[in-house]
């Protein structure tokens, strides 16, 4: 009995000191600001968008660089409208996206693949008419060498099929009329969470962002 009692209180303690140095890093890594790049020309409008939980990247829907919606196809859309300006892009877990739809919905077998990285990912689409500043937007302009670079990593973020294109998932757990989602390369964890995604696509396209952020907090800490 008093064996088991020690292997109890071992795996507790380590459970414990892994949850408190995760809190460190969480915390004290966010802190630290990798600046924006400097001398850049203002040529490219995008956002990052919160819902107080999860980060999206922002962009227009096309420009001279790139056109989205050949790929992200208004059809995959309910409302299939083609008049919509902007396009947020966000990376998660494919389970939370496509199973949660609420909190009260959370099953314990997707918590547990998600935190683990045992589980796929998806890229989660949503089309914009329009765009306001605000606590949860915030506007920055970048470079049109900048924004290749971030069209490069979003794009390394898909999943494609053999002749590059993205691939769409069917499915009825969609959160709105302009939204899809689309399968992603990766896998989700506590240590490379959405905001750490799109963190590190701000860091890609040379803008101000955290050293390492698995929240949105950090990130938009940095545009208050």
């Amino acid at each position: 009995m008093k064996k088991v009692l020690k292997i109890t209180l071992k795996i507790f303690l380590v459970l414990f000191a892994f949850i408190a140095i995760y809190l460190v890093a969480v915390f004290s890594l966010s802190k630290i600001t990798v600046n924006q790049e400097v001398n850049t020309k203002p040529e490219v409008e995008i956002y990052i968008l919160t819902n107080g939980v999860h980060t999206d990247i922002v962009m227009p829907t096309k420009n001279d660089q790139i056109d989205w919606s050949q790929q992200v196809k208004f059809e995959n859309t309910k409302a299939a409208d083609s008049t919509y300006k902007y396009i947020a892009m966000g990376w998660g877990d494919k389970g939370f996206y496509l199973e949660t739809p609420e909190w009260s919905d959370l099953k314990a077998s997707v918590a547990f693949k998600a935190v683990s990285g045992l589980s796929n990912t998806a890229i989660h689409a949503t089309y914009y008419k329009k765009l306001k500043e605000a606590d949860d937007c915030k506007r920055m302009m970048i470079s049109k060498e900048q924004y290749d670079r971030l069209i490069k990593y979003i794009s390394d973020s898909f999943q494609k099929d053999a002749s590059g294109n993205f691939l769409n998932i069917k499915t009825n757990a969609i959160y709105g009329k302009t939204d899809a989602f689309y399968e992603a390369n990766g896998s989700y964890s506590l240590f490379h969470t959405c905001n750490t995604w799109a963190n590190s696509g701000l860091k890609a396209s040379g803008q101000k962002c955290c050293y390492w952020t698995a929240l949105d907090s950090g990130i938009f800490s940095k545009y208050k």
